[in-house]
């Protein structure tokens, strides 16, 4: 722990005293200036929460790629072959990023507090677990995009399934409708050969495609997105009920998973630092 702290340490001091670090505070301070001018008056606590919730995503993901690019220089390679383990640099930058982001997300959420909105003790214990989760997982999720991780066509596979997912969710329900055309013409086709057994087999699948109310990328797209719908509802009604006050469990539950699969890449790799 004590190696992987100091090197965190380091990350994060080299990132803030370089000009990535000025550009990051800069736009921090540009985004408070836009989303939370003082002279438009007090927002909505419910605002507050998802937009210093989205700023928290957004710098996230950009101080992940920049750690990481700065960890992927050949002038750690003495530092990396000194670690017992891999895992324990890619801990370092995977810590790093997130405190980075979150100390930019608590900048603007203080900065929003001028003449912003007044916080219940209720609501401002619900804060930290809803942002943390969501940038745990974000910071992850950059790691697999970033050349210090990914391995082979590891990320084009995990981004795909990601885009697959996200576009199946719109398109699912015409292609079920197309398979079930599809399916209904093999049948009668079939069934003009006297293969009645076979064309009854493949009707009974028509019927059951056609008659989804969605199809099966929508609903394993509508599954895993579950937590980010349960927490934008919950923070708009006000108040939690039991199952959506598991959401950040389940979406650090998805950080864990990703961050195993990125600490399986990174151990197997051929390093090849950046000069």
């Amino acid at each position: 722990m004590r190696r992987i702290l100091t090197l965190t340490g380091y990350f994060v001091r080299s990132l803030f005293l370089s000009l990535t670090g000025l550009i990051y505070l800069i736009l921090a301070l540009i985004y408070w200036n836009v989303f939370f001018t003082p002279s438009q008056g007090t927002p909505h606590i419910e605002n507050y929460i998802l937009i210093v919730g989205a700023f928290g995503v957004a710098v996230s993901f950009l101080v992940t790629l920049s750690i990481a690019a700065r960890a992927n220089q050949a002038v750690h390679f003495p530092v990396v072959v000194r670690f017992p383990s891999r895992v324990e640099y890619l801990t370092a930058v995977f810590l790093s990023s997130t405190i980075t982001a979150t100390l930019l997300q608590l900048l603007v959420a203080l900065l929003a507090l001028f003449r912003g909105p007044g916080l219940l003790w209720g609501r401002l214990v619900e804060i930290p677990p809803l942002w943390i989760a969501v940038n745990v997982l974000t910071a992850v999720l950059a790691m697999h995009a970033t050349d210090f991780v990914a391995a082979g066509w590891s990320r084009v596979y995990l981004f795909g399934l990601l885009g697959l997912l996200l576009l199946g969710k719109s398109a699912d329900s015409s292609l079920s409708g197309w398979i079930a055309d599809r399916l209904g013409r093999i049948s009668q086709t079939i069934n003009r050969f006297g293969w009645y057994a076979v064309g009854d087999w493949m009707n009974t699948i028509r019927q059951w495609v056609s008659g989804r109310e969605a199809g099966i990328l929508s609903q394993i797209y509508s599954w895993l997105a579950w937590p980010f719908s349960a927490i934008s509802d919950a923070v708009i009604n006000g108040s939690f009920n039991a199952s959506q006050a598991l959401a950040p469990a389940v979406l650090l539950l998805y950080a864990t998973i990703l961050f195993l699969l990125a600490a399986d890449l990174f151990s197997g790799k051929d390093l090849e630092f950046i000069e």
